[in-house]
């Protein structure tokens, strides 16, 4: 329910159900649990389903807080480029985002299927049974000290991710203020908005093949990241 892809509010709850269902059946004779003591008391046995389920939207939160530094890193080189104005429909939050927010969103999902890190939710899944014995959650200091964490990596993640369209239109806004400054009869302005706009496309494409090398070490680097939360909460 929280993994990328499949949170999308697009996608069938049905479907989302009936994939929990069937993956459930196939994990049920893999893991061999044993039986789960049953509390008398209803309020403990629900704070148990509860951190239960915590345990997935931890997770599915570590991995979402990635997807949202990539937005970022759109977002702050769409606002240099003038694309701020012109936004679209994200499918997948149903909410207005950037145009250059939202091809960063498309270009990870993509990267993040072709190379098979959704199977790290799946191994996720299987350890956190082995790590964290059913019932038995706990969600102390460490486990808010690596959130936090993980949200700072959010903004380290935006700037890396844009930083060759952010310093380029930087530059390209430094020379428009030294031609402004000798030639005051040209209007600046009229002339830096597609020529920003160009510049921050070039570069975009430039970045690209970096852009694509950095993203899978990103993910090719989540399962330490979500195996740390299991640790954390065992």
């Amino acid at each position: 329910m929280t993994m990328p892809v499949f949170e999308s509010r697009s996608i069938p709850l049905f479907l989302k159900l009936a994939l929990a269902f069937a993956t459930s059946i196939i994990l049920f004779h893999l893991l061999e649990l044993q039986p789960v003591p049953m509390s008398a008391n209803l309020f403990s046995f629900s704070m148990d389903v509860v951190g239960e389920i915590l345990i997935g939207v931890v997770i599915g939160f570590s991995v979402r807080l990635i997807f949202a530094g990539i937005q970022l890193a759109g977002q702050l080189a769409g606002y240099q480029m003038g694309l701020a104005i012109a936004n679209v429909m994200d499918p997948q939050d149903n909410q207005q985002i950037p145009l250059l927010a939202q091809f960063n969103n498309l270009a990870a999902l993509l990267i993040f299927i072709t190379i098979n890190a959704h199977h790290w939710f799946i191994r996720a899944l299987t350890e956190s049974y082995r790590l964290i014995p059913p019932m038995n959650m706990h969600l102390g200091n460490s486990v808010m000290e690596l959130i936090v964490q993980l949200a700072g990596n959010m903004f380290m993640i935006a700037i890396q991710v844009g930083a060759p369209v952010i310093a380029a239109l930087l530059l390209t806004s430094v020379a428009f203020g030294l031609v402004a400054r000798t030639v005051p009869q040209m209007n600046v302005f009229i002339v830096a908005m597609p020529l920003k706009i160009g510049v921050g496309f070039l570069f975009l494409g430039f970045s690209l093949p970096y852009f694509s090398v950095y993203l899978k070490k990103i993910f090719n680097g989540m399962g330490q990241t979500i195996f740390s939360l299991l640790k954390a909460m065992s």
